[in-house]
């Protein structure tokens, strides 16, 4: 007989991604047969994944558990936290659970990949509650740079964990309602298992401020500025802010240009959907941009992070199609750097200045994260046995524990997991039992997994010291030299500044082919090692390289 659920069952939080980095958030919630998940984003590449696209998570353990996996609870609609779910749900597909405005978003998403038909998605209203299998789940009300972001209480028979998704205390929205913390009070009553905060600007002293305050910064800056035309860089999401962009415009009487793929997509789901008022006549078309002198109109663009291909990148380059960037431009990045990015950003500020432009990247900008005393006001109001510091670096995580032994937390009730841990909690006791597969899922263009580590390993190989092919025609039965050995190379040294290496090197391989026909000998294995070897130790002896050498023997 099935033994019933006492308090004495556990937990298991399994962290899958999004710890030790900004990005790829998704974790997983087991209870016996019951698993849930609560984000599926995604992160960008390194530098040194060359030529990837972006990186999702290894879902191995949901796939071997695939019986268990019960649905997708989604806090808000950022790519860190939505942007794996078109890849992940071709192999688990379960339920999707989020806001109205989030799975708006999903929905262009699955729409892109030709998904939209195939996979289940319920818009979730905050205070309602979603049962699966040993859980329900709770949708509360919080703020963040995007709307309709959420925080959920994960109710289940060992305790209630409450994740807070990314967010800020925001009293004064630009959008809707401020955080419910009340609520939150209301769980922290109940009795709270464990919080899983948001730990982005747990570095930072102070309160977040609000939103509104850009508005107020962007008014001065139109009234400042009203014979140049005005660009704004930011997040695409950040639906808040281009509401405020376009209440100076039309205060200012400027039209407003959107450019940016990532931008336009999610204005025109945020307006369908109500989140976003623009008055009539207010947009326009990148091609009617001439029609307008140019302090009658601004721009709203991506590439507020440097991204390569990004709009604003392009015009700092001159590589845009439909707008060059002028002097006397007034340009304004309404961003900070995510970590890792600074260098790409200073270099386009720095191509934007050359090109003569005003260029104002200094307190246009909040966060869309709680600062320290934000972090506390929740500690205070849920007052959790156990805290688990999410979303960030090993750095922010850090700052998190020391916020909350300040508040009175014993260190060891304070868990700095790693991705793949799990985390086995009740009541009685909490510990880290184990570890699951866990990494990163390289996409390149289409292919999803196909380029690991030994691909970029070859790519970084070729980027740094090139490529020298040796073709070669010998004779079928005789095994004759009929023609080259031939050299082809890229990437290694300009050929016509170095004839005298190439001669060099072709009686190297004469002189190996030679011995090869001297001892009669035909596998084609063993001719190929041959001509790697010497060609290899020559090269390296000349020039302290080694590029990749590739022979290919034809047969006739």
């Amino acid at each position: 007989m099935k033994q019933k659920t006492t308090e004495h069952g556990k937990l298991k939080i399994i962290p899958l991604g999004g710890l030790e980095q900004i990005g790829m958030n998704i974790t997983a919630f087991e209870y016996e047969d019951s698993i849930i998940v609560v984000d599926c984003g995604l992160s960008f590449p390194e530098d040194d994944m060359l030529g990837i696209d972006l990186v999702i998570p290894d879902i191995t353990y949901l796939r071997d558990n695939i019986d268990k996996v019960k649905g997708f609870f989604i806090t808000h609609g950022h790519e860190d936290h939505i942007g794996a779910i078109p890849y992940v749900l071709k192999e688990i597909n379960v339920p999707i659970y989020a806001t109205k405005l989030t799975i708006g978003i999903i929905d262009h998403k699955l729409r892109e990949h030709n998904m939209l038909s195939k996979v289940k998605r319920k818009v979730v209203k905050y205070g309602q509650h979603i049962n699966l299998g040993n859980f329900r789940v709770e949708f509360i009300k919080t703020n963040h740079s995007i709307q309709d972001a959420a925080a959920l209480a994960i109710y289940s028979p060992a305790g209630i964990v409450v994740h807070t998704g990314d967010f800020k205390v925001d009293y004064t929205p630009v959008f809707g309602d401020a955080i419910d913390l009340a609520r939150l009070g209301e769980i922290g009553k109940k009795g709270v298992l464990a919080l899983m905060c948001d730990s982005t600007n747990a570095e930072r002293p102070g309160f977040t401020m609000s939103e509104r305050t850009v508005g107020r910064t962007f008014d001065n800056i139109f009234s400042e500025h009203r014979n140049s035309r005005i660009i704004i860089a930011t997040f695409a999401s950040n639906v808040d802010r281009v509401q405020q962009i376009i209440n100076s415009a039309c205060k200012y009487g400027r039209k407003v240009v959107v450019e940016g793929r990532s931008m336009v997509n999610i204005i025109s789901t945020a307006t369908e959907l109500g989140y976003l008022d623009i008055p009539d006549n207010t947009l326009i078309d990148v091609e009617h941009l001439k029609n307008y002198p140019d302090e009658q109109t601004v721009l709203i663009t991506t590439g507020s992070q440097g991204e390569s291909m990004a709009a604003l990148s392009r015009m700092a380059s001159g590589m845009h199609k439909k707008i060059t960037i002028k002097p006397r431009d007034t340009i304004i990045f309404s961003s900070n750097p995510i970590p890792g990015n600074e260098k790409a950003v200073s270099n386009v500020i720095n191509e934007l200045f050359m090109k003569g432009a005003d260029v104002i990247f200094q307190d246009a900008h909040v966060s869309g994260h709680a600062c320290q005393e934000d972090i506390k006001l929740i500690y205070s109001l849920v007052r959790p046995k156990y805290a688990i510091p999410v979303h960030g670096e090993y750095r922010h995580l850090m700052a998190q524990k020391k916020v909350a032994e300040e508040l009175g937390y014993d260190k060891d009730n304070i868990f700095i997991l790693s991705s793949g841990d799990v985390l086995e909690l009740n009541e009685e006791s909490a510990a880290v039992t184990g570890h699951v597969q866990v990494g990163n899922v390289m996409v390149d263009g289409l292919g999803v997994g196909d380029v690991g580590n030994i691909v970029l390993r070859d790519r970084q190989h070729l980027a740094e010291e090139g490529i020298i092919i040796v073709v070669l025609t010998l004779e079928t039965g005789s095994g004759q030299l009929l023609a080259g050995p031939d050299i082809v190379s890229r990437g290694f040294v300009y050929v016509r500044g170095s004839e005298s290496l190439m001669d060099e090197a072709r009686q190297v391989l004469d002189g190996t082919m030679q011995q090869m026909l001297d001892k009669n000998i035909t596998d084609w294995g063993r001719i190929k090692t041959e001509i790697r070897d010497a060609l290899g130790e020559f090269v390296w002896r000349e020039t302290k390289r080694r590029p990749m050498i590739i022979p290919i023997i034809m047969e006739v």
